[in-house]
């Protein structure tokens, strides 16, 4: 809802500047804004197309995950999770897995085979946690810049 926004943009921030800490530059992640982060939330919820969930503790966003149709054209009919994000406070907690759980079922639901997410080539700990949760990596790589240029690496699940 785009009364959400900021606050989803707030989780959003702290979850980069934790996530991404040595791998993204410290320019980056300290100039996050959540106001700006707030008006592209505001923006891509406009698109009937994206879907946005977040994760609720104690009356505040703790967390986040977005889904779509796939835009990889070799993948047109998987499902894409291209934003899945939690406060590390909650990391390790369980909470992350039942994010997981129910984007999956909701990509079932919507009719999709196979899920796929991409993330950065050093984010060991994200990787180990979709591979947990059944995610393969398919070898599919590119290049982003994110202050710097950085790989990511595409996973993908049978549902």
């Amino acid at each position: 809802m785009p009364e959400d926004a900021y606050e989803r943009a707030v989780c959003h921030v702290s979850s980069w500047r934790s996530a991404y800490k040595g791998i993204v530059p410290d320019e980056v992640l300290d100039n996050l804004s959540a106001e700006d982060i707030a008006e592209k939330f505001k923006r891509q919820l406009e698109n009937k197309y994206n879907f946005f969930y977040c994760t609720i503790y104690d009356g505040r966003i703790i967390g986040h995950f977005n889904f779509r149709k796939s835009i990889d054209e070799d993948k047109p009919d998987a499902g894409d999770i291209w934003g899945f994000y939690l406060i590390e406070d909650f990391w390790g907690k369980g909470i992350s897995r039942q994010m997981m759980d129910y984007v999956i079922d909701e990509l079932k639901h919507r009719g999709y085979s196979e899920a796929l997410l991409w993330v950065l080539e050093n984010n060991a700990r994200a990787r180990r946690f979709y591979e947990k949760c059944g995610f393969v990596f398919d070898g599919t790589k590119k290049e982003i810049n994110i202050g710097k240029p950085l790989i990511e690496v595409r996973y993908v699940k049978a549902i």
